[in-house]
């Protein structure tokens, strides 16, 4: 019976489809609460959506904790299977999307706090990850340009330290209440080297002006060098895709997709 369940739950497209749905509408009502006439005039639908959503989710949480035993994944892990699901990643985000609803009838909170928990309930979209197969190319190439990434997110944070000093140095005399400090520079550094310009805080000194247009141009690199990692991953991921789209299943033999 455990071994039907798990194949229900990952080989079962109209069990897959129907929670692909509802994590839709889901995020959807979340959209639609905003507006205070439909959170007014649709109050009970939105709660009672709530309430069967969470019940599903509950009851699909608790069953892939129980099946935990039969992932692929987990074959040659040792320890308990369960736990290893419950640490991973998808068991992580699948306990977050649920455990916001149950916190206030177990623990005393106050009513503002509710309101940011409610806030993630938006978690439940990156569920859609276990389904979509997009969203795994995503993860994939993420995982795979984790240390490039990491790399490059260094050298920016570097280069935002180096140029929220300089114009503290060169701009605080002139503007003593927008960079009054180096911390108060780093929001400048931050909508300058990510090519935003904001706008509210820039530089009046001709020399400032003049670093300012030099660490922008530097800007414009650096958001292209996460672009490009991840633009070549995909490129390469894809092109592996297509590869295997061209082998037999049965011999393993490649051929020609256009013959």
């Amino acid at each position: 019976m455990r071994k039907s369940i798990h194949k229900l739950l990952t080989q079962n497209q109209t069990f897959i489809s129907f929670i692909y749905g509802l994590i839709v509408v889901n995020v959807i009502c979340l959209v639609l609460e905003s507006y205070s006439e439909y959170r007014t005039n649709y109050h009970l639908f939105f709660e009672w959506f709530e309430y069967i959503s969470v019940g599903i989710f509950t009851l699909e949480y608790l069953l892939r904790l129980w099946t935990a035993k039969y992932e692929e994944k987990y074959a040659n892990r040792t320890g308990s299977k369960t736990l290893l699901f419950f640490v991973s990643t998808l068991g992580l985000i699948d306990l977050i999307a649920i455990l916001p609803f149950y916190l206030p009838f177990l623990f005393t909170i106050d009513l503002r706090v509710i309101r940011m928990l409610r806030l993630f309930r938006l978690l439940r979209i990156f569920k859609l990850g276990r389904y979509s197969k997009s969203m795994r190319i995503v993860k994939s190439v993420l995982n795979d340009t984790k240390s490039e990434l990491t790399i490059t997110l260094f050298i920016a944070f570097i280069l935002m330290v180096i140029s929220s000093t300089l114009m503290y140095y060169l701009e605080h005399d002139s503007q003593p209440e927008k960079f009054a400090s180096i911390i108060h520079s780093f929001w400048w550094a931050v909508a300058t080297l990510t090519t935003v310009g904001y706008g509210d805080v820039y530089p009046v000194t001709s020399l400032g002006k003049l670093v300012s247009g030099l660490i922008a141009l530097i800007g414009i690199g650096i958001i292209a060098l996460p672009t490009g990692i991840i633009s070549s991953s995909f490129i390469t991921k894809i092109q592996n895709k297509n590869k295997q789209s061209c082998t037999c299943p049965n011999c393993g033999t490649s051929f020609d997709s256009h013959s």
